[in-house]
């Protein structure tokens, strides 16, 4: 019976992917596609649980096979990432006119995820001060003492490894390895061999002129097929959202949420501040906030039910460039940079909201303005590199709290509700990049505001924006016509 059950899940996830391709066929924009996926998800993996229980045999057979669309398009996601890096990082630099402009986009996109990184700490703090968020109040079960042994083996691991050796563990001392994404910090050592491949061969020119003028136009055709395996693989969004949100609604406890629907609650009114404070930053630099969420809610949708800034990478530089205008350069340096450094939810407001959580449990007044000032300035640290090391929020939390003398332990008294927590701090981690790369741009004057401003929140113009290239190697990859149709 079981089985029969199964197939019958099957047929209907199917369905909807039908439903979805039907959709896709009949040129229904690309937005409107991804958001009516992450809709029919929620209500088909709610049916689910209702029908079968969250934890049955039917809905963990089922989700076996859910995971073939869901798990398969993050795969082919992650499968481009490191191509993408590569080729785009290296014939942005190359077509650079002088090294200056690395510099200042590696300096002002950092800057960007440091900043916007301390204010989200100062609004975890101040959000679980409103809320009266204490440790003491939680009744710990044995998943949640089971999580807090782990977290204080795993401490114990992490404690061996200085920040220093941390940033030192980002530099790529086997880069094909690294290229294999063998290291929880291969995407960044990736990320500094390029670099240093462009600059080389920018500061070759004017001796090997010849040679140079071969090198590009090869990293030029390179780029050319990586974007259009990007664009073919990003067509499939609408149908792994809807996998991935089928699983998730499906398999979540309720008892779980309703447990510690109070920190659930407080998490996602931080994480909707912090979101808002995005916009704000962008109606500073005078770029309209409500086209950014229109042209960056595929991405945000897909980041919110994928739990991962890493595989959602190809939609994070593609949004900026073809959708926002920003140049390629830009938009690699603020995409990839962003997966490891500075992330707004995992290594901003969720161990700041811990932290004040946690802190009456030792006698430590969370009043106190030594200690919130401590706080930030440990989550600015921490947070750079640490979403590289592999489980962000959960090593960003482990270091600040051990930083600030706090029992990790307790961290696991959230463990049930940690996937759902996850998935606002992803989308938020994912804006944060998003918006480093439009601060940058539009200070370096690296955005095409007509593209920004473009009213098809879909593809802007369709031109690939790229002000560092010559003009051979510029390419429309689309003459009007929607780039995800």
């Amino acid at each position: 019976m079981t089985a029969f059950l199964v197939v019958v899940n099957i047929a209907g996830l199917l369905a909807l992917v039908g439903l979805l391709a039907f959709l896709q066929v009949k040129h229904v924009s690309f937005a409107k596609r991804v958001f009516l996926a992450l809709g029919l998800g929620i209500l088909y993996g709610a049916i689910l649980q209702y029908t079968y229980g969250a934890t049955s045999d039917v809905i963990k057979n089922s989700v076996d096979w859910f995971n073939v669309v869901g798990n398969g398009y993050v795969k082919l996601l992650q499968m481009i990432i490191i191509p993408l890096i590569l080729v785009s990082i290296i014939s942005g630099i190359i077509n650079l006119q002088n090294g200056k402009s690395l510099g200042k986009i590696s300096a002002f996109t950092i800057g960007t995820l440091l900043a916007t990184v301390a204010i989200a700490s100062v609004v975890g703090i101040t959000i679980a001060l409103i809320f009266g968020l204490n440790a003491t109040d939680i009744v710990a079960g044995k998943a949640e003492l089971d999580r807090g042994n782990t977290l204080n083996n795993t401490l114990g691991d992490l404690s061996k490894t200085s920040f220093a050796a941390r940033l030192l563990d980002l530099l790529p001392a086997n880069p094909f390895q690294d290229m294999t994404g063998a290291r929880p910090g291969s995407t960044i050592a990736v990320v500094i061999f390029a670099a240093f491949i462009g600059v080389a061969a920018l500061k070759s020119r004017k001796k090997y002129p010849e040679q140079i003028d071969s090198f590009q136009n090869f990293v030029g055709v390179a780029y050319v097929i990586v974007m259009r395996v990007v664009q073919i693989v990003l067509r499939l969004t609408p149908f792994g959202v809807l996998a991935i949100m089928t699983r998730v609604v499906a398999t979540t406890s309720p008892n779980a949420i309703l447990k510690l629907i109070k920190f659930v609650g407080a998490s996602y009114v931080a994480l909707a501040i912090m979101l808002a404070i995005h916009l704000l930053i962008l109606a500073f630099f005078r770029l309209n906030p409500v086209t950014y969420l229109k042209k960056a809610f595929p991405v945000l949708s897909f980041a919110f039910s994928s739990r991962s800034s890493a595989a959602t990478l190809p939609l994070t530089i593609e949004t900026q460039n073809r959708k926002f205008g920003v140049d390629i350069g830009v938009a690699n340096f603020a995409g990839t940079f962003g997966t490891s450094i500075g992330q707004n939810g995992c290594a901003g407001i969720y161990p700041s909201m811990l932290a004040i959580m946690i802190a009456p449990t030792v006698g430590i007044n969370p009043l106190d303005p030594t200690f919130l000032i401590s706080l930030v300035l440990v989550v600015v640290v921490s947070s750079f590199g640490i979403a590289g090391v592999g489980g962000g929020a959960t090593f960003a939390s482990l270091v600040v709290l051990s930083s600030m003398g706090l029992p990790v332990a307790l961290a696991g008294l959230l463990v049930s509700v940690e996937p759902l927590i996850d998935m606002g701090r992803t989308a938020v981690n994912v804006s944060d990049s998003m918006i480093s790369g439009l601060v940058t741009g539009r200070i370096l004057k690296k955005i095409d505001v007509a593209v920004y401003n473009s009213f098809d929140e879909d593809t802007g113009t369709g031109e690939v924006i790229k002000d560092t290239e010559p003009e051979e190697t510029r390419e429309k990859v689309s003459s009007g016509k929607p780039l995800f149709a």
